[in-house]
């Protein structure tokens, strides 16, 4: 076949087949066109559908609301005729009382009048009897007056002074009964056991060969100890045993567990003392604080006192007064003062917690300026304690006014405990050392006449020559024998240095 001919039919049916795809492709655009004309169509009827639905819901709605609130003004126009009509009642019975009221006045104003002229008619008489009454007497109102009264209370002194003596005397006599009633009966009902527990500083060592490595080369060990603990190591002559010494019982504390625990480990050298002296002093610090919140509990006081209260009267479990724990003591003075507090008719809760707390100051007196009851005052105070109970803790040694009758009952309580039979202990021979320490420093002062140590070594009362120390320099005595007593000396609690000057004048008649 002639290839021109098979050309013009390939290209004859490629133009056939390219019509043919147009037009298919024309008619299924269409179709589409259509199908989604029918759907926008469907579309559009439902949304009017929908929204007359919505419209008539509206104008149904519309019309509820037009009827509550018809309904509503005609409650509102019901209610307000009936108010209405009380008001109106209201006022004509107002009316009717108003006019009663001025009736009333008018039989009060009658009556006042009568009582008036009656009032006038009396005085008259009474002038007139009492002039007839004078003119009999032959003395005037004055003077009878004075008279009688005169001999009234000339007999009222007499009864008034014999009642007050028989008061007094059975007022007394009762007083003492009740007074050691109470104080017996709270003891009893205490009934803490005797103080055996007194913070030791000796540590006990296994042998003597130990003393040497504690010390250790050139003395390296025994400074490393010491400036860790903040503590001195004093190793002596004393057999199987070292002694610690420091004012602040809580570093002794640590310093003796962390020693104990060196001498059981066996290696003593600096890194390691750094590091049991570390862990021992978070031992002791969690200790501090269970014993507070302990003793606390077991005062039943633990309502709202800071966390730092109770930390710092911890530390009392390692402090000690004459064997007495601190710790101890100040939980006995709290039931002491309850008790005391309940039988007397006082505030209980304050009573406790002054008795609580009353000596706080003793865990930081050893490295603060200040009596333990001023320090402890002033940190109670810092934290929010009652003002009753501030004052109950200043005023427990009498440094300043006691201003409420539970600071009162707190230093009874207070002496109580520590008077009561075991309660404090002081070997003789270290009480008979200190007082007489005591007054050896004092009469070494130049002007000193003579030293009296009283008050089992709570006072100091020193005599000077008049001639040589005038009363400026008594006052200067005083306070440098205090400051060398604070310097030189350990003691409990306070000592009070009392410096007494006499002059006398003395001459002969000849």
């Amino acid at each position: 076949m002639n290839p021109i001919i098979i050309i013009l039919i390939a290209v004859l049916a490629l133009i056939v087949g390219a019509a043919l795809g147009y037009f298919l492709r024309r008619y299924q655009t269409e179709r589409a066109a259509k199908a989604r004309q029918e759907r926008a169509d469907d579309i559009v009827k439902a949304a009017q559908t929908q929204a007359n639905m919505i419209v008539k819901g509206a104008q149904d709605n519309a019309t509820k609301i037009i009827q509550a609130a018809e309904g509503e003004i005609k409650e509102r126009r019901l209610e307000l005729n009936r108010d209405a009509d009380r008001l109106e009642k209201r006022r004509t019975e107002v009316d009717h009382r108003s006019e009663k009221i001025e009736q009333r006045e008018q039989n009060l104003n009658r009556r006042q009048s009568q009582i008036d002229k009656r009032h006038n008619d009396a005085e008259k008489l009474y002038e007139d009897q009492t002039a007839k009454l004078q003119e009999i007497a032959q003395m005037t109102q004055e003077e009878a007056r004075k008279d009688l009264y005169a001999s009234v209370e000339k007999e009222a002194r007499g009864d008034m002074a014999r009642i007050v003596r028989q008061i007094e005397a059975e007022a007394r006599e009762e007083g003492e009964k009740r007074a050691r009633k109470l104080i017996a009966d709270a003891i009893q009902r205490v009934a803490s056991e005797h103080v055996a527990e007194v913070t030791r500083a000796v540590v006990t060592l296994p042998s003597e060969e130990m003393k040497g490595r504690i010390v250790g080369r050139n003395g390296r060990n025994i400074k490393a100890f010491e400036q860790a603990a903040g503590v001195d190591v004093i190793v002596d002559d004393t057999p199987d045993s070292v002694t610690i010494s420091c004012f602040d019982s809580v570093r002794r504390e640590v310093a003796r567990r962390a020693l104990s625990k060196l001498i059981l480990d066996g290696r003593i050298h600096p890194a390691h003392i750094e590091k049991v002296i570390e862990d021992e002093q978070k031992a002791v610090d969690k200790i501090i604080n269970e014993a507070g919140e302990q003793a606390a509990y077991d005062a039943n006081v633990s309502g709202g006192l800071h966390p730092e209260i109770l930390k710092m009267m911890g530390r009392l479990k390692f402090r000690t007064s004459y064997g007495q724990n601190q710790l101890a003591h100040a939980v006995e003075v709290s039931k002491l003062a309850g008790i005391l507090a309940a039988e007397i008719g006082a505030n209980v809760e304050l009573s406790k917690l002054g008795g609580f707390l009353h000596d706080i100051g003793k865990a930081m007196d050893h490295n603060q300026e200040g009596t333990h009851a001023a320090l402890g005052a002033e940190f109670c105070k810092r934290y929010g304690v009652n003002a009753v109970v501030v004052n109950a803790i200043a005023a427990h040694h009498h440094e300043v006014d006691q201003e409420t009758v539970e600071a009162v009952i707190t230093e009874s309580a207070d002496a109580i405990s520590g008077a009561r039979p075991g309660a404090r202990r002081e070997d003789l021979e270290a009480y008979i050392k200190r007082i007489r320490s005591l007054e050896e420093m004092s009469m070494s002062f130049e002007g000193v006449q003579q030293a009296f140590a009283i008050q089992a070594g709570r006072e100091v009362r020193i005599l000077v020559k008049p001639e040589t120390i005038d009363d400026l320099g008594s006052t200067r005595l005083a306070r440098d024998i205090a400051k060398k007593i604070e310097e030189t000396m350990q003691y409990p609690g306070q000592i009070r240095v009392t410096v007494i000057r006499e002059t006398r004048a003395t001459e002969y008649a000849k």
